[in-house]
């Protein structure tokens, strides 16, 4: 499979991180910073479905009730493209069952970021059998080594997954999981047909990185590239330096946000806007105003508030980093 590397841009913009020492707050703030700790505080972070804006119907790393056809074991074997309804065309496998990718994942390199529980939920699409069948362009598929050594197919640079509650052939019920999961699509893009407005060639929406929209409860608020609400944890730093008091099961709940170039968002107030290094492992993470941002896994669609309010500790994002509902 051919994959391209990000440019020498990365490199020089890493460069420029490390030259860059203004603290939080001040009128030319720094695109990135070094985190002091990113310790997880135990309990706080909330129950899925708790928040005072509804119930989501469960977490995206929930487990399923009975076992089903996507099991690690199975083969992938031969490849194909079959078609769902509001979805389009999406790559299944020998079984019939419909492949997924993950946005927490990267493809150039193709790295995978779902392990433990979450790989319990979302089987991983094993590599060594996989081949491409009729509509698949096997130039396309490759592998990926997970932490257990063991070989992922890639499609287009993007582990491939399949979810635990599709039971049958054509299921696509992992379809937006999160507003993080999506079936893959032929060409290792997200399957997203009929998304209407907004969406671009390929099903890939055409929406900034992060941008605002307006909720009838919450006014305007912060929303990531699939339109799901951002959150601030109340138990994190932003002063002098961004600290992120939110890992292990606490992410799982509250998935952080990934760097996003300010060029790529729209509303979003400037100052104090970098990321920092999280020293968990989980690596690079967006702040605005300085404070660590995320979402929220009880989050299904668009528009949901689940988490707002979660534990007292937990709220929506107004576009300069101020909390919605709640004191600094």
């Amino acid at each position: 499979m051919k994959t391209s590397w990000r440019s020498a841009s990365l490199v020089a913009s890493a460069a420029a991180v490390l030259a860059l020492t203004t603290a939080c707050g001040q009128d030319s703030p720094p695109a990135a910073s070094q985190n002091v700790g990113a310790t997880a505080a135990p309990g706080d972070y909330g129950s899925i479905g708790s928040g005072t804006a509804g119930t989501a119907g469960g977490a995206a790393t929930g487990q399923p009730s009975a076992p089903s056809a996507s099991s690690p074991s199975n083969p992938a074997g031969k490849l194909s493209v079959s078609t769902a309804e509001k979805v389009g065309k999406v790559v299944t496998d020998s079984l019939g069952l419909t492949l997924y990718r993950f946005d927490q994942d990267t493809a150039e390199p193709p790295k995978t970021n779902c392990d433990g529980d979450c790989a319990k939920t979302w089987p991983p699409v094993p590599a060594d059998d996989a081949e491409a069948g009729e509509g698949i362009d096997k130039a396309l598929l490759g592998t990926v080594t997970r932490a257990d050594g063991t070989k992922q197919l890639t499609v287009g640079g993007w582990p491939a997954y399949r979810y635990a509650k599709d039971v049958n052939a054509g299921d696509v019920k992992g379809q937006g999981v999160g507003g993080k999961w999506y079936a893959l699509a032929p060409d290792g893009k997200k399957a997203q047909g009929g998304a209407g407005a907004g969406a671009g060639a390929g099903g890939e929406a055409v929406q900034a990185g992060l941008s605002t929209r307006n909720d009838a409860k919450l006014g305007e608020i912060v929303v990531d590239k699939n339109g799901m609400t951002v959150y601030r944890f109340k138990k994190d730093e932003a002063w002098p330096k961004p600290v992120s008091n939110c890992s292990g099961a606490c992410l799982e709940k509250w998935p952080l946000v990934e760097p996003v170039d300010f060029n790529d968002t729209k509303g979003i107030q400037k100052k104090g806007y970098m990321i920092f290094d999280r020293t968990d492992g989980k690596g690079k993470q967006q702040t605005i105003n300085c404070s660590p941002i995320y979402t929220f896994a009880g989050d299904k669609a668009p528009g949901d508030t689940n988490g707002q309010g979660v534990g007292g500790t937990w709220y929506a994002v107004r576009p300069d980093g101020k909390l919605v509902g709640a004191s600094e």
